[in-house]
């Protein structure tokens, strides 16, 4: 039975807003976690978009329309091609809607790629940092995100911004990040301080960042509206990070069987298992 004043490309709206909408029928809303490049002390309470990294060039903007709006009605849709990895935002017309997008769609996989979904923000919610002191820090465990390395060093109270390295493709974090800081001395200290702490299951290697390596350069922006470097833009080398220090010759192989048993091949100077942890030196 047709409803009364509404055409039928009214109604058709109307029919598809309710399919697409699970909040209307399902139980409490899951909250997603915090987590990626979001500005410090990001507060997600008021969001309706969502930022969508990592799409593959073969994805039009109409099929990310359609992928996304089987979490709700949505407001509108942008996609910015990019010859190797494209990305986009979505807006709903909800929070609900935006929230359930990043819970049941990040890592889902279009043409093979998997997708990056997350809370977009303002660009005037971060800081400019251009002029700011930054400083490395390495040797991040994968649990590290954004929020969890600024909560760590803003005990510093010029601390403005600190963001992970994250692999566009895997949406992984690359083991480091940078921490900048408005006051020199507080970079300093937070040098002094911290290197060699534990933060999450790792302890942290701190250090000045090379000249040009800054979180600014972090490619993969959540942002609504920015002036900054393209998503292609790629991140400063750093002589510091982990792959490219060659100081640097002992690794960790966690999660190993009971069964598993020391096998030392060329090139490994020592092995040695301690309670299903295996530490391997190679020989330089």
């Amino acid at each position: 039975m047709q409803q009364q004043g509404l055409n039928p490309q009214q109604q058709a709206m109307m029919q598809q807003a309710l399919y697409h909408h699970p909040s209307l029928f399902a139980g409490p809303q899951i909250e997603p976690i915090l987590s990626g490049n979001l500005p410090p002390n990001f507060d997600s309470a008021t969001c309706r978009s969502v930022y969508v990294g990592n799409i593959h060039p073969q994805v039009s903007e109409p099929l990310l329309q359609e992928v996304f709006l089987s979490t709700g009605p949505i407001e509108g849709c942008k996609l910015i091609k990019k010859d190797k990895s494209s990305y986009g935002f979505v807006h709903y017309f909800d929070r609900g809607s935006a929230a359930l997008a990043i819970v049941t769609l990040n890592g889902r996989h279009l043409f093979g790629q998997p997708i990056k979904v997350n809370w977009a923000y303002a660009s005037s919610q971060r800081e400019d940092t251009s002029t700011h002191h930054n400083i490395f820090v390495g040797d991040l465990s994968p649990e590290v995100t954004d929020a969890t390395l600024f909560a760590c060093f803003s005990v510093y109270s010029s601390c403005s911004d600190a963001r992970v390295m994250w692999d566009q493709k895997t949406g992984r974090s690359r083991g480091f990040g940078f921490v900048s800081f408005r006051n020199q001395q507080d970079a300093q200290s937070a040098i002094n301080d911290l290197n060699g702490k534990w933060l999450g299951s790792r302890q942290i290697r701190c250090n000045w960042a090379a000249k040009g390596a800054t979180s600014n350069d972090d490619n993969a922006k959540s942002i609504v509206d920015s002036n900054g470097p393209s998503e292609e833009g790629q991140e400063k080398s750093n002589d510091d990070s982990p792959e490219n220090n060659p100081m640097y010759t002992t690794v960790y192989v966690g999660n190993l069987a009971p069964e598993a048993s020391i096998l030392v091949p060329p090139l490994i100077k020592t092995c040695k298992i301690t309670r299903l942890m295996l530490l391997a030196v190679l020989i330089n």
